[in-house]
């Protein structure tokens, strides 16, 4: 069957790919969204978390032996526990400055870790193995579904789910929410603002680092992995929204829809395609499409 010139099964092969980035997307954008949201830092080194994620992955596994469900659980929480350090000695110190100063200390952060596993591990990659349980490919009919990538959407899609209805449905959330919008108030009813906020950047590096785990069987694990994704996302941050949880989720998963279809149709144009859209998107709508306009 042919659309559009395409072959159906290319179309097929291509929405499948845009899917399965569009999640790592939403993930991603989800926990730079909440950062920004809460401590109005451009955390740079987002990327840097992700590859540090699939890096301690890898590390566990290689040389503890730690299955896939205890690498996918414990990754990200150790990934967390290194960002909320981060957070309490040196990013605390810039709050109220010029955000310059939050970029380049984050982007200083960058510079730390790639160099330092690139030392430790070269710069080709280390190969991470697909699960046994894994493996394999489902016949959907219409399409073969690797069964890895099929697992990767929905880990995906539950984290951005839970992480949803945590800040929207819980306590905890109505809290966070209080103190990004009226710190010093939220703070005289007794909430630890300073912990609330070093657990919100640590959830959010967490984010990135699940990104990471979920990523290694399918890319190998290398010190650049995290700095191809980290510009894509900031413009994707920026389209759904700036601090938009919401945002952040819809159009991760949309644009790497988009992204994978042009590959199809134009795929000299792919790797432009969503700034293209940004500059289209801050033309009409300079808050976002899920933001809100200030004053």
């Amino acid at each position: 069957m042919i659309i559009f010139g395409i072959p159906i099964q290319a179309l097929l092969g291509q929405l499948m790919l845009g899917i399965v980035n569009g999640a790592f997307y939403a993930v991603l954008s989800l926990g730079l969204a909440i950062i920004f949201g809460v401590l109005k830092i451009v955390n740079f080194a987002h990327g840097a978390f992700f590859m540090l994620g699939a890096f301690t992955a890898f590390l566990l596994a290689q040389y503890l032996g730690a299955n896939y469900w205890v690498v996918l659980f414990l990754a990200p929480l150790l990934v967390a526990l290194v960002g909320m350090v981060f957070e309490w000695l040196f990013l605390r110190r810039v709050y109220g400055l010029d955000p310059i100063y939050g970029l380049l200390l984050t982007f200083s952060l960058v510079l730390v870790l790639e160099g330092g596993f690139r030392v430790a591990f070269g710069s080709s990659g280390q190969p991470f193995a697909t699960p046994e349980w894994l493996r394999g490919t489902i016949n959907l009919g219409f399409m073969i579904l690797p069964v890895y990538r099929g697992f990767v959407i929905a880990a995906a899609l539950l984290a951005c789910f839970a992480t949803w209805y945590i800040i929207e449905r819980t306590p905890l959330g109505a809290n966070l929410r209080a103190a990004t919008e009226r710190p010093e108030l939220t703070q005289a009813f007794g909430i630890n603002v300073p912990r609330l906020v070093t657990m919100t950047y640590g959830a959010g590096v967490g984010l990135a680092a699940f990104a990471g785990v979920l990523a290694a069987p399918i890319f190998h694990v290398n010190p650049s992995m995290g700095s191809s994704l980290v510009i894509t996302i900031f413009a994707i941050v920026v389209i759904g929204g700036l601090g938009s949880i919401k945002g952040a989720i819809i159009t991760g998963l949309g644009l790497g829809i988009v992204e994978g279809f042009t590959r199809v149709f134009y795929s000299e144009f792919s790797s432009t395609i969503v700034f293209l859209i940004m500059v289209l998107i801050l033309m009409l709508r300079p808050a976002g499409l899920f933001g809100r306009e200030e004053g």
